[in-house]
């Protein structure tokens, strides 16, 4: 396995003489074997290693596998840095979730401990997380770059152990007698992530196909160098296209019309990147808005989140950065159970309970329940946003995104009220605009196993 891994490593120029390698060691399997790997790895190309371990404090046990770490790089001679956080805290005070709050920490542990010297990081994801991930962003939707997976390299972050699977890992571990601490929330199916890994990516091995992993790891590769050629055919037509204003991006639209449909797409996220210095929280259905806003005549403007604003000026597509209208309510972060009181709507009540076929989804106006599994990210009780959005279901039965501004103009809100308005949202995701309907997405249904019981007290149903 280690040939194996240090082929790897050499293919995509992972490691290279001198560099410092900051490694991300949590005490599992996966994480010591990368530890090992790379000390063996030292024995043919000279570079530094410091060890980086993070105590998220969610696991009370979680010191214990501090102690186990510290101990395994004393004794090999390895440095090692301890960072010890109240993730669950910094999350509830940041507003992200404890998923993105946990990564902020971890990525912030690595700057620290590389410092200002030439390093990169290493982290122990191995092929059957890159199965989980390609599944679990294709379940989400995404796009090509999202169904590749984990990536071999991301700038300065490597993977050494991309090539091998978690029971080669296991296996080696066992034959080399070396010992490792478990995560018990691992097991768990409370996380999404872990019931692909403990049902889905099983059930395909065994009934379906096995060595389905390999597999898709194989494919993932084929797709990340179809993403770098597309990457290559965006930038030349972004050339063709796309001009940099006074203070916004413009698009000649006759040049942009005449591409291929696919690229239009990724030339608008280049465009939107660009205006906004993120494309986090933009959908589809934000550049599906904009290619039809360029194919039709007249005058309409759309907003999209960070404050950008889309119009056309003649033959020319604008989007620009602007100043927020809506001013500045206050945001209530969610973090069920609970309860927030928000002025104006009143005191609203979250529950979460396991899903009972016996019990009747309630049709009240101000009590709703939504499929908990599917929320994946901090929920906020706020003002609407530019580019906000919900799942609704069309006179067809289809099921589409629609945008908040279009949804207020079709159900005649007043302008002047729109802005008064508090909805409950997952990014830019609507979930509910309490008195009036909740979005499809996240309603029940025969695969929902947690509820999310939201409730305005303070209404008369």
């Amino acid at each position: 396995m280690i040939k194996k891994i240090a082929e790897f490593i050499r293919k995509y120029q992972m490691i290279e003489p001198h560099d410092t390698i900051a490694a991300g060691i949590s005490g599992g399997a996966d994480s010591v074997c990368l530890f090992f790997i790379l000390l063996e790895i030292r024995k043919q190309i000279p570079f530094n290693l410091k060890v980086v371990h993070v105590n998220h404090g969610i696991r009370t046990d979680a010191g214990g596998d501090a102690e186990f770490v510290r101990i395994l790089c004393e004794k090999q001679g390895i440095p090692f840095f301890l960072v010890e956080k109240d993730v669950k805290k910094l999350a509830k005070e940041s507003g992200r979730s404890a998923e993105e709050e946990g990564r902020r920490v971890r990525y912030e542990a690595f700057a620290k401990a590389l410092w200002n010297e030439r390093g990169k990081i290493a982290v122990a994801h191995n092929s059957n997380d890159r199965a989980e991930t390609m599944l679990f962003h294709l379940f989400r939707g995404t796009g090509l770059t999202g169904v590749c997976g984990i990536r071999p390299v991301n700038g300065n972050v490597i993977r050494p152990l991309l090539c091998v699977d978690r029971t080669e890992i296991e296996q080696w571990l066992s034959e080399k007698g070396i010992s490792y601490c478990t995560d018990s929330t691992n097991e768990q199916d409370a996380y999404t992530r872990n019931r692909i890994r403990h049902h889905i990516l099983p059930y395909a091995e065994q009934e379906i196909c096995h060595g389905a992993v390999a597999h898709m790891n194989r494919t993932a590769d084929e797709l990340m160098m179809a993403e770098e050629y597309l990457k290559r055919e965006t930038e030349k037509a972004v050339e063709r296209c796309v001009l940099q204003g006074e203070g916004c991006i413009q698009i000649r639209i006759p040049a942009f019309l005449l591409e291929d449909e696919y690229l239009k797409g990724r030339i608008l996220l280049y465009c939107i990147e660009k205006a906004a210095g993120s494309r986090k929280d933009i959908s589809w259905v934000h550049v599906m808005a904009i290619k039809r806003l360029f194919q039709t005549n007249g005058s309409k403007e759309i907003d999209l989140p960070y404050r950008l604003k889309v119009y056309k000026q003649y033959d020319l597509g604008m989007i620009q950065k602007c100043g927020e209208k809506s001013g500045n309510r206050k945001v209530y972060l969610v973090v069920p159970p609970g309860q927030v009181d928000i002025p104006g709507l009143g005191r609203v009540e979250f529950t979460v309970f396991p899903m009972d076929k016996s019990q009747n989804i309630p049709e009240k106006t101000y009590t709703k329940w939504f499929d908990y599994d599917k929320i994946l990210s901090s929920m906020k009780f706020r003002a609407r946003h530019k580019g906000d959005y919900l799942t609704v279901k069309g006179s067809s039965g289809r099921i589409g995104h629609k945008l908040l501004q279009d949804y207020f103009v079709n159900e005649k809100i007043p302008r002047e009220e729109r802005d008064r308005v508090y909805i409950l949202a997952e990014g830019s995701h609507v979930l509910w605009i309490p008195g009036r309907r909740i979005s499809e997405y996240y309603k029940i249904d025969e695969k929902t196993q947690t509820i999310l019981q939201v409730v305005v007290v303070d209404k008369k149903e």
